[in-house]
């Protein structure tokens, strides 16, 4: 059978971290959540947006208030991610999210002097997810995309700046890492004898504020508006594939969670494949020292 929300298990008592959760899918994923039980620390970078969001889900009176925790952490900022992992110190949390994001940006760089989207996307979920590691019981779930096919990762120069930049070039690449980090998470975590697991995930292609910074009809392989239009989902659906990943407990560790429908555009979630490259275990250990070595963040897991 299809999997629904409706196969979400009861979280009572349990902790989530959602990176990104004021909006969009991490919204979704927010209120698939605390719906079942959860608590959930919405972890969000405009604390007014946060507040705001986290007031229209309250306007269901049957929701908790204590199941919704605001904090504020820019994952573009290492310092931010380092001061989010320094105020959650002592806290069990179950399972980390990691939704926030951009897509196809114009070209920029972080305060940390990294490209924009690869500090985002990439170095701040990284960071994040080693600080908090000690004190998650369960599992992580990194959010990659179907554009991690779109080109390959330059490991030599991840921030665009010795050749051109190319806003999906740049996307995609940092898509593609996070399935590396997954996949390289996952194997340490296994030989360390940890029961905690590693996941990715992807949501098709959803109609959310991601697109903010491309016209929609512009993702590679498309086509026209209107065709667009058909195929996307709404966030709501969107966000099945990362609740799968967040709770499904018999999802085995190192899965790849998207839509089962043509294309992995839309449909309910299943484990899909993801490319050759992000198999790469040369790739996945170079860049999680490279990781390692733009962030400071170490885990102490073994070298896989």
């Amino acid at each position: 059978m299809a999997w629904t929300v409706a196969a979400v298990p009861d979280q009572t008592g349990r902790t989530f971290v959602v990176t990104g959760a004021n909006t969009g899918l991490g919204l979704e994923v927010t209120s698939g959540l605390v719906r079942r039980g959860a608590r959930v620390i919405m972890a969000c970078r405009n604390l007014a947006k946060g507040a705001a969001a986290r007031e229209r889900l309250l306007d269901d009176r049957s929701l908790d208030p204590a199941g919704l925790d605001l904090r504020e952490v820019d994952v573009a900022s290492l310092a931010s991610a380092r001061a989010f992992v320094a105020g959650l110190a002592g806290e069990r949390i179950d399972v980390l999210v990691n939704n926030a994001g951009i897509m196809a940006t114009p070209q920029a760089v972080s305060a940390d002097g990294h490209e924009v989207q690869f500090a985002t996307n990439v170095l701040g979920p990284f960071a994040l997810t080693i600080g908090l590691l000690p004190q998650i019981a369960d599992r992580v779930v990194w959010v990659s995309s179907n554009a991690h096919r779109l080109g390959g990762l330059q490991l030599d120069d991840p921030s665009f700046r010795h050749r051109r930049y190319n806003a999906w070039r740049a996307y995609g690449a940092s898509k593609l890492a996070d399935l590396l980090l997954a996949y390289e998470m996952q194997r340490r975590l296994t030989l360390a004898g940890s029961t905690v697991r590693s996941y990715a995930a992807h949501p098709g292609y959803s109609l959310t504020e991601l697109t903010r910074h491309q016209r929609i009809s512009s993702l590679p392989g498309l086509g026209t508006l209107q065709t667009t239009l058909r195929i996307a989902q709404p966030a709501a659906a969107g966000a099945w594939p990362l609740l799968m990943a967040a709770t499904d407990p018999s999802l085995p560790g190192g899965s790849y969670v998207g839509p089962s429908g043509r294309g992995e555009w839309a449909g309910p979630p299943t484990i899909v494949a993801s490319s050759p490259a992000s198999h790469d275990r040369d790739a996945q250990r170079t860049l999680w020292a490279l990781c390692e070595g733009l962030t400071g963040a170490t885990s102490g897991l073994p070298s896989s």
